[in-house]
């Protein structure tokens, strides 16, 4: 199979940009990788965070590229993000930061699926969503918080990496087989808020490039969004 793919990396309506993404495309080698992470906002050094997150995933595959993927892998490759965050806060005197991360390797026929927090990894097959563990917005690892006396409405991640917290760096890992035709997009939230559900399935299905299904995200989050937006989207064809 061939993949089809383009990107996008945008700082919206913020002043920087915290999210950061990789593409390891070694598609002469059966093997296809996209990563996207999101720096925690609300704390400092997120582009920080999402930087050390994309590089120490990207180099512990491709490290370990031979080893086939699997949960187990996925877990490794996590907790080096985990050792690598503590480290660097410390050196930076202990300042918290912080890091979500939704990726997808493909080898062979066989995709791996892992996210950590709410930045998301959507599947459409046939013309319909696929695999609700995916992309079931209640699986994103958010708590959300109702309004009290204290504080407005809000939510809280429950599970991301973050200084000095491996024990909530746990990934949820899905594996599938691919199929031609198969629409993937791996993105941030600051995508997906910007984007009714539907618009982002009616896009995905469009018989066009990837390049302009990100432009029309894109557009609509230059308009409607106030975040960093991140999305890598790949279209699976049958050589």
């Amino acid at each position: 199979m061939k993949i089809k793919y383009a990107t996008i990396c945008e700082k919206g309506k913020r002043m920087n940009n915290e999210d950061a993404f990789k593409v390891i495309d070694k598609q002469e080698e059966n093997r296809w990788t996209a990563i996207v992470c999101d720096g925690l906002g609300g704390h400092a050094q997120g582009e920080i965070a999402s930087e050390i997150a994309i590089t120490k995933i990207s180099q512990y595959w491709e490290k370990n590229c031979n080893v086939p993927d699997s949960e187990e892998k996925v877990i490794k490759a996590c907790k080096k993000v985990s050792v690598a965050i503590d480290q660097k806060s410390f050196d930076m005197h202990h300042c918290e930061m912080g890091t979500t991360v939704a990726m997808i390797s493909i080898e062979n026929d066989t995709a791996t699926i892992a996210h950590i927090g709410d930045s998301r990894c959507y599947l459409i097959r046939n013309g319909y969503y696929d695999y609700d563990d995916i992309n079931n917005t209640e699986k994103d690892h958010v708590v959300y918080i109702t309004k009290d006396h204290h504080r407005p409405n809000c939510d809280i991640l429950s599970r991301c990496f973050f200084s000095y917290k491996p024990e909530a760096a746990i990934p949820d890992v899905v594996q599938f087989k691919v199929e031609p035709n198969d629409r993937i997009l791996v993105c941030s939230d600051g995508l997906y808020n910007s984007v009714w559900p539907h618009i982002i399935k009616d896009r995905m299905m469009d018989d066009t490039s990837p390049e302009v299904i990100l432009d029309s995200f894109a557009f609509l989050c230059e308009k409607y969004g106030n975040d960093n937006y991140t999305g890598v989207m790949a279209i699976v064809e049958e050589v």
